[in-house]
């Protein structure tokens, strides 16, 4: 049963801007973590950003950027239609790589947001290509 579907990624020029979508299927618990990651060829996959909600007294709805891109993207969500976007801008050809949502239900993101283990549901992954 297919939990998050992300959209297609696609082909970018450098320098353009890349906007993605994940859809979530199913109940959305109370606290959850959304995040994006992604894996190029030959590397680990790394963390770009993630988006939690919760209480207010948990922290409410709070975002993390990996340091090294937070001045290039931003992470939001559509409660309405449980949907969860990335857009990175000037997009560089070594950004190239397949892109991943993930979510660890039940927790709100916390600054260990970047360990790939505490994810409970991933996408199937979309491609990314940056052309120079």
């Amino acid at each position: 049963q297919v939990r998050l579907a992300e959209s297609a990624g696609g082909s970018v020029q450098a320098g353009e801007s890349l906007r993605l979508s994940c859809v979530v299927f199913g109940s959305v618990y109370s606290r959850t973590c959304w995040a994006w990651f992604r894996q190029a060829p030959g590397k680990e996959r790394e963390g770009v950003a993630s988006i939690s909600v919760g209480p207010i007294y948990a922290g409410g709805i709070k975002e993390y950027y990996t340091d090294s891109m937070k001045d290039r993207v931003t992470i939001s969500r559509n409660s309405a239609d449980d949907s969860v976007f990335l857009e990175i801008n000037s997009m560089k050809p070594e950004e190239t790589a397949m892109y991943y949502c993930a979510e660890d239900l039940r927790r709100t993101c916390t600054t260990e947001w970047t360990e790939t283990y505490k994810y409970d549901n991933w996408g199937q992954g979309t491609q990314v290509t940056v052309s120079s």
